[in-house]
């Protein structure tokens, strides 16, 4: 096995995958059969978590307001279409060429409603879809903070996963018990919506790490001209925040206080940023500005 290890190590530098984490199936047993890994593959043993980072500049043009589609396409289409597909694809090889099966498995929204009929009786219908980042966290890839986003200690909440479920044995990864999220509240009271309630959170437990994650109004999300994405694969999965206001407050939080690994030479948020409130549902863009996640914006959360 140590052979594969070196091959899987090489193969993750060859392929410039940023994240690579492991789980058995252990971590697994409590995940119902409609989203779990191992009703694609029973016979599997190991999930094998791929990350590549969202490039920070891909959010550049969304900060300044200036450029919103070269963030959908470097920091998602592309990201997940082609250069994390072509990086699985490859690890699946290495695997294979191995002599073990190795199944990758493409992060479809996990609200999807299964889409057929079940093969058996007490089997899932298809399709079943992963929750990627309960996936993440059960890998020992980071955890699940408080806005709802999945947080990494080396890029925060910049990365996008593929999954390979495989028969390989592999040791598992460590969960991660460096916090990221300290729960500031800051991506709640930027946002001019109030679609993050931070004062009603659940207690999320993944394999005995627990998380307080607050409850998030994403048909509010769906709406939001301020960065944010209805998701592009279906239109019942969660929105895409990443280059929301409320997630690149949070993401110049975690630069400042020094928390994330992929550091630069200067701060990601220069001046206050721009946001559109309730009352500018045209999209035009205000002098309501945000600083440092404290503001009062116009028909929004003081």
């Amino acid at each position: 096995m140590s052979n594969l290890n070196e091959l899987i190590t090489a193969a993750v530098k060859c392929e410039g995958i940023d994240l690579i984490g492991f789980a058995g199936a252990d971590r697994f047993v409590d995940v119902p059969a409609q989203q779990n890994p191992f009703s694609i593959f029973p016979e599997g043993k190991t999930v094998i978590m791929l990350g590549k980072r969202v490039c920070r500049g891909a959010l550049r043009g969304v900060e300044e307001g200036s450029n919103f589609g070269d963030y959908r396409l470097f920091g998602s289409r592309w990201l997940e279409d082609e250069f994390l597909s072509l990086a699985c694809y490859n690890l699946v090889r290495v695997l294979e060429d191995e002599g073990f099966e190795a199944v990758p498995v493409f992060p479809n929204p996990s609200e999807l409603a299964p889409m057929g009929v079940s093969v058996a009786e007490g089997r899932p219908a298809p399709n079943v879809c992963p929750d990627f980042d309960r996936a993440a966290v059960a890998c020992g890839l980071g955890e699940i903070g408080l806005s709802g986003l999945f947080l990494s200690p080396e890029f925060g909440s910049r990365q996008r996963f593929h999954m390979i479920i495989t028969d390989a044995e592999l040791e598992a990864t460590p969960l991660a018990t460096r916090r990221v999220c300290d729960g500031c509240g800051k991506c709640a009271a930027v946002c001019p919506f109030g679609a993050i309630d931070t004062e009603h959170t659940t207690e999320v437990n993944i394999c005995g790490k627990v998380m307080q994650v607050a409850t998030v109004n994403y048909k509010i999300c769906n709406t939001c001209k301020n960065g944010a994405c209805p998701n592009r694969l279906a239109a019942v999965g969660k929105p895409d925040r990443v280059a929301a206001l409320c997630n690149r407050t949070c993401l110049c939080h975690l630069e400042e206080q020094n928390v994330l690994d992929n550091k630069f030479e200067t701060p990601f948020r220069k001046k206050a940023a721009w946001v559109i409130g309730e009352n500018d549902a045209k999209g035009t863009i205000t002098d309501d500005m945000v600083s440092g996640g404290e503001y009062q914006a116009k028909g929004g959360k003081n």
